[in-house]
């Protein structure tokens, strides 16, 4: 079997936690790192030993496909690039800085017969997997995405930067399109909004409420839902899923507790192991660009919405500048 030939473009902490995986995965061969800080490109580089690119062309020369991890105002550019010169391509969250950016990119990837794949890592969490596997008509989702405060990042809101992964949850988990979306949020200590909440609701009836914060005193990544009968728990942190079902012949009915058999695998590195799978074999990636555009698409709806509650309130808030990725 011919090792498809990866490399890596952004040399930051989630970069490098990119080319640590694909330097392990039997099926992939780590070929070099290439990063606009020269510096930064051959330190992860030498990491790991191998070739410090100078330049965007000589990745599209020696890769097969590669994964960028650089902020989304540049991913629309490069990824373009990529495509032209017959690469697959893994984008980090969020697709693209605009939905319109997003279909030029679905676009190009079809004429050119590429994979496109969007990092919406969550999807490979071990619990969520599992979870997904008995899930049927969900009714309402109750998500909460906190984190304590980190310089990283604060030039994104919070909705692109943490609740994103939770919105594309939910599209998949509902599989129903959205109708009505309410959302508020604030500025706490930055100038981007770092405390959001949003209502969204879908035409089959099924209802999410979703919290994101970067601003919180711990960390907490819960993502629950009802569903006839039963109450599913995921925890992205503990990667587990525990389910509640009301059933019994008694009165009133009991409540049944079991936890769901999960993998133990890192959830970066399964996503990696998927896209270096559908490189090899040409088949469509579990994420792949339709799906990133319509997080994204939500994810722009719920800006719009708190940008239209901050101005009925007297707040300003900054215009988002391009939603993020890592710098």
């Amino acid at each position: 079997m011919e090792r498809i030939r990866t490399a890596v473009i952004g040399a930051g902490e989630h970069g490098r936690n990119h080319a640590r995986h694909y330097a392990s995965i039997p099926a992939a061969e780590l070929v070099g790192v290439y990063d606009a800080r020269p510096e930064r490109a051959r330190a992860l580089a030498g990491e790991f030993g191998v070739r410090s690119f100078e330049s965007p062309e000589e990745v599209w020369k020696a890769a097969m496909a590669v994964s960028i991890v650089i902020p989304a105002t540049s991913h629309a550019e490069v990824a373009l690039e990529a495509f032209a010169h017959g690469v697959d391509v893994l984008l980090e969250k969020p697709i693209t800085r605009t939905v319109e950016e997003a279909d030029r990119l679905i676009e190009s990837a079809e004429a050119h017969a590429r994979i496109l794949q969007v990092g919406h890592v969550e999807r490979f969490n071990p619990g969520v997997a599992a979870a997904r596997e008995i899930t049927r008509q969900p009714l309402f989702f109750e998500v909460h995405r906190l984190g304590v405060f980190s310089p990283r990042s604060l030039d994104v809101d919070v909705v692109y930067d943490l609740m994103i992964h939770d919105l594309d949850l939910v599209l998949w988990f509902a599989s129903s399109p959205v109708c009505e979306v309410r959302a508020v949020g604030l500025p706490v200590l930055s100038d981007k909004v770092d405390i959001a909440s949003a209502r969204v609701e879908f035409e089959n009836g099924a209802v999410a409420n979703l919290t994101a914060s970067r601003v919180s005193t711990e960390k907490v990544r819960k993502f629950r839902y009802f569903q006839p009968n039963e109450y599913v728990s995921i925890d992205f942190t503990r990667r587990d899923v525990l389910v509640v079902k009301v059933g019994g012949a008694g009165s009133p009915p009991g409540l049944g507790f079991r936890r769901l058999e999960t993998r133990s695998v890192e959830p970066l590195r399964a996503e990696l192991e998927a896209f270096v799978e559908a490189a090899r074999t040409r088949r469509p990636p579990l994420v792949g660009g339709r799906e990133g555009r319509q997080a994204l698409t939500l994810a722009a709806s719920v800006m719009d919405h708190i940008q239209a509650h901050a101005a009925k309130v007297n707040l300003r808030l900054t215009q988002p500048s391009g939603q993020s990725g890592e710098s």
